[in-house]
């Protein structure tokens, strides 16, 4: 399966960021700040999904993030990969704005790491590109900044930090914000339509036992 896995990803729709294509994302929300050259755009009520997704392609953006809120706390996440898919939605809860951590430290204009972490199925693994090809794959080491994306029963934990080096042997972590989790509710073949096809939807009685995961 292993070998399927990597035979898959050589040829899939992340392959060419493996190779050096540099990302260049749109984002509906000050989530910007957490993914380098990123550009913002915030989309008004009148701006239906499906032209918001045309103007991103139009101008060569090779992902866009777009997040729902509810009395401007967000409560949601659709991440398009530019321009064949896939696409993913996913629930967002405890969002924390970087102000509001304590003694959070600032964001510089590094490239940061990125791990990836407990992303072990087929669709996980889907999952985890998309995230992977969302950051320049050169990460800029002096900037110590680094992003997780840590799975824990099928809940996503993202968090970025810095690292700080006390002395010789001990190393710090210093939050810089924002923190958030997310919960994976669908993926979608290509880019998102309303009636597109599926390659995978989450229902509550999928969750029959608590050792069944599916990322």
């Amino acid at each position: 399966q292993d070998d399927e896995v990597a035979q898959d990803e050589a040829m899939d729709e992340f392959a060419s960021y493996f190779s050096g294509k540099t990302p260049k994302v749109l984002i509906t929300t000050k989530l910007v700040t957490m993914f380098p050259d990123a550009q913002f755009a915030p989309r008004g009520a009148k701006h239906e999904l499906r032209h918001v997704i045309k103007a991103a392609h139009d101008k060569e953006f090779t992902d866009l993030i777009i997040v729902n809120e509810d009395h401007k706390m967000p409560n949601a996440l659709t991440l398009i990969h530019l321009p064949d898919g896939p696409s993913a939605y996913f629930k967002l809860t405890s969002f924390t704005p970087s102000k509001k951590i304590h003694a959070h430290g600032r964001v510089t204009a590094h490239n940061p790491e990125l791990i990836l972490n407990n992303f072990n199925t087929r669709l996980g693994h889907t999952i985890g590109r998309m995230f992977q090809s969302l950051l320049p794959q050169v990460p800029e080491f002096q900037g110590r900044q680094v992003i997780t994306f840590h799975n824990q029963r099928d809940f996503i934990f993202v968090r970025r930090h810095r690292y700080v080096f006390r002395d010789t042997e001990k190393v710090g972590l210093q939050e810089l914000g924002p923190k958030f989790t997310l919960k994976l509710q669908s993926l979608q073949k290509g880019v998102y339509k309303r009636d597109g096809e599926y390659e995978w939807v989450y229902k509550p009685d999928m969750q029959t036992s608590r050792k069944k995961f599916f990322l």
